[in-house]
């Protein structure tokens, strides 16, 4: 249901690692800057983040970023992965003090899961029911600080609650030709691979502002 992600094991990446090497998206690379030094400065993790968006502008990115910026270590999973509360459980239990963690496609969390994680974000918490019926009993598990960092491509599906416990709401706009050459130009470089600017001029008009 997730991936724990160490970003020194990959071999080749061009996913930038830091908000200094990202392209484009101005107005939320400034806001991710100055809401990451504030919470270096309280030594706090960064408030939970959805990112929305079509696909291909950068939200996995940033997450990665986010978590090299903050120090902490990544998982990775889906909505669609998450089919009971036990599996979300699971991933929040295991997490470390200022880690994070990303979900793809969260409009797509299970209604039953969801609520789960309304007190992870808010109370960094979940509760646990043992028994039925009148022998029913609850445990409050106090899980470590983290931080939510989420993707969705419908905005209008996530629900009222999830929406009131992000603290930091941006949608990323498409990638203009400037930004777009860029891009093309650094994973060249990255890749060892010869391009010039009519190349990657060419390339950036073909990529459909993703």
């Amino acid at each position: 249901a997730s991936l724990p992600i160490d970003s020194e094991s990959e071999i080749l990446s061009l996913r930038p690692e830091k908000l200094s090497d990202y392209v484009g998206q101005q107005e939320v690379v400034e806001t991710l800057k100055i809401a990451i030094e504030a919470a270096k400065q309280r030594n706090e993790p960064l408030e939970h983040v959805p990112f929305h968006g079509p696909p291909g502008l950068g939200k996995t990115s940033l997450a990665h970023i986010i978590t090299n910026e903050m120090g902490g270590k990544l998982t990775i999973t889906s909505g669609p992965a998450l089919e009971k509360g036990g599996d979300l459980i699971g991933i929040l239990t295991h997490l470390e003090e200022g880690d994070v963690l990303f979900v793809d496609e969260i409009h797509r969390v299970p209604r039953a899961v969801e609520e789960f994680l309304y007190p992870a974000m808010e109370d960094f918490a979940v509760d646990f029911v043992f028994d039925k019926g009148v022998h029913a009993r609850s445990h409050r598990y106090r899980l470590r600080q983290f931080t939510l960092v989420s993707a969705t491509t419908r905005v209008g599906l996530l629900s009222a609650p999830l929406r009131d416990r992000f603290g930091i709401f941006r949608s990323l706009d498409f990638y203009s030709e400037e930004d777009l050459i860029k891009i093309t130009k650094r994973s060249a470089m990255l890749l060892n691979v010869a391009i010039d600017n009519q190349g990657a001029a060419e390339l950036s008009k073909r990529s459909r502002g993703t």
